[in-house]
């Protein structure tokens, strides 16, 4: 990946992350980056600021939230306050596609709490196979993201169940063929199996 590319993840995965609006500022946003990677923050402001403007809130990722008040500096930016920003639900989608986010149950709750009615019954099911199988379910986020920014997907969204199963039914005709293979195995037999993938784990 470019530099920018991984200063735009890192953009998504702090957003995800904090909940105060302090934390939420361009300011912020570049000051956690510059800690994690042993830089000074003053360096990456403006990459920063180009990343949100240009890319992240064109796309719709990110999106204003509200601004802070300021007491302090020009009066022209007391007035206006300092801009502090949130994940649309598109964001949600990215960032649960990214492997370095910790915090992935709280985002993706965020996110189905997020749909609309008529995406009901896919929030049923993504809560379904989330108790089953997390990781599956996250890496078919990545997938679905994969495949827009690939082309193959006009836009994140709405989230479609045809669309969904169109882009990750590969991995589900995998997992169903697994499923229905081990569903026929003895028992001693199944305890090898998972032995066997308790090695690639």
């Amino acid at each position: 990946m470019t530099g920018e590319a991984i200063r735009q993840r890192n953009i998504i995965v702090h957003l995800a992350k904090v909940n105060n609006s302090s934390s939420r500022t361009r300011t912020a946003i570049a000051q956690n980056i510059a800690e994690k990677n042993g830089l000074l923050w003053k360096n990456i402001y403006s990459g920063v600021f180009r990343d949100m403007d240009e890319i992240l809130i064109p796309l719709d990722i990110v999106a204003e939230e509200g601004r802070l008040p300021l007491k302090r500096g020009p009066k022209a930016l007391q007035e206006k306050g300092i801009p502090f920003y949130k994940l649309t639900k598109s964001g949600l989608i990215v960032a649960l596609s990214i492997n370095e986010l910790e915090n992935k149950k709280l985002v993706l709750d965020n996110f189905l709490s997020s749909l609309d009615k008529e995406e009901k019954e896919f929030a049923d099911i993504i809560k379904m196979l989330v108790k089953v199988s997390p990781k599956l379910t996250h890496s078919i986020f990545e997938i679905y993201v994969n495949a827009y920014c690939n082309g193959k997907l006009k836009s994140l969204l709405p989230f479609s169940n045809s669309e969904f199963y169109r882009i990750s039914k590969n991995t589900f005709a995998t997992q169903k063929e697994l499923l229905e293979g081990f569903q026929k195995l003895s028992k001693p037999s199944k305890l090898e199996m998972l032995k066997l993938f308790s090695k690639f784990t």
